[in-house]
């Protein structure tokens, strides 16, 4: 049994790809990605279109709300279990995503955490909402000082799972991280695709003008209601409830988007260049979405 993971940096043409060789193994697309799992967010996370849709089935699309925090941990388990259903009936799976904390947890494992007190989470996501993550942070200086010092504090969705971990079982978050990686009963493959960097760049500019002209105005207009949640802190979003909490041109927040998407591409390709299992694939010159 075989997992392939395609993985690569935000416009590549991961679903393009990941979609062709589904049809290839007769497999579905298992998504890592996670933003797209959220069913409020289509244009700006780039879903995969209805026609790619179509083609293949695709799990982990649209099948959560922003509203619910869904974490790292909980896509490792929800996506081992999916695994060991599908491998009952295929000898290839095909997963694709730009995740990278989501793919080291299907394939490394993270660090078992015990349940929690979801009374907990609705409180902690609640009192981000309303005081931001400073409010968690300081309240995690006093409760867990380590992981206080090791962790993104401006990450209000590290902040509440920290937090909620301490506050159900009174053990310090800190004390469970323990980095061992877990065994698979199947082996992976990873096949990373790039493009040269003045290739990818003008892609993702023109995608952000594709998205800009398919309505993405108006998606962010329908969540900004969900503007403070962990989920819209990301680029396509933020970006815009800047621009209108400050009253900015909106040519600044779409100027800002391709900013920071092309920020993005490379931060996720220096996380994965520490990766020396992964197989990289030069697609320059391919067609793109």
């Amino acid at each position: 049994m075989e997992l392939v993971i395609i993985l690569g940096p935000t416009g590549v043409g991961k679903s393009d790809y990941a979609v062709r060789l589904a049809e290839e193994c007769g497999s579905p697309v298992i998504s890592c990605d996670s933003r797209q799992i959220y069913s409020e967010l289509n244009i700006g996370v780039a879903r995969p279109s209805e026609q790619q849709l179509s083609r293949v089935r695709h799990y982990f699309i649209a099948d959560h709300s922003v509203r619910n925090l869904y974490s790292a941990g909980d896509y490792e388990r929800d996506a081992i279990d999916l695994l060991g259903v599908l491998f009952r009936s295929h000898d290839r799976l095909v997963m694709a995503g730009g995740s990278g904390m989501y793919i080291d947890a299907v394939c490394c494992g993270l660090d078992d955490f015990p349940d929690i007190d979801m009374g907990i989470r609705t409180m902690l996501n609640e009192e981000l909402r309303e005081c931001g993550p400073g409010a968690l942070a300081s309240r995690l200086k006093i409760l867990d000082p380590e992981s206080y010092g090791t962790i993104d504090l401006n990450n209000g969705q590290r902040l509440v799972r920290a937090l909620e971990v301490v506050m159900s079982t009174g053990v310090k978050f800190s004390s469970y991280k323990r980095n061992v990686k877990k065994e698979r009963p199947f082996s992976i493959r990873k096949i990373g695709l790039f493009r040269q960097r003045d290739e990818l760049y003008g892609m993702i500019n023109a995608r952000v003008d594709k998205m800009m002209e398919a309505g993405l105005l108006d998606e962010v207009k329908s969540v900004m209601q969900y503007k403070d949640l962990p989920a819209l802190n990301t680029v396509g979003y933020r970006e815009f409830f800047e621009a209108f909490d400050k009253g900015l041109p909106i040519g600044a927040a779409i100027e800002a988007v391709k900013r920071n998407s092309r920020r993005y591409a490379k931060k996720q390709m220096t996380y994965w260049r520490r990766d020396k299992d992964i197989e990289w694939m030069d697609i320059s010159g391919s067609a793109g979405l």
